[in-house]
């Protein structure tokens, strides 16, 4: 019984060590993050409302 424990705190052990490393390419998330920021900036642009009035036409 004190063999098994032994050999399951082993596996227990030595499974805990296990790293997963993911890499994001980082030339892609620039690259992404870039295209929001301009579509951002358009949207803000788009949106921007005119500080001055129109010109108005005389009456007729």
């Amino acid at each position: 019984m004190k063999q098994n424990i032994s050999i399951l705190a082993l596996i227990g052990l030595l499974s805990a060590c296990v790293t997963i490393n993911i890499y994001f390419p980082a030339a892609a998330a620039e690259k992404a993050a870039d295209k929001i920021i301009d579509d951002v900036w358009q949207l803000k642009d788009s949106m921007q409302i005119p500080l001055e009035k129109p010109a108005e036409s005389p009456a007729q």
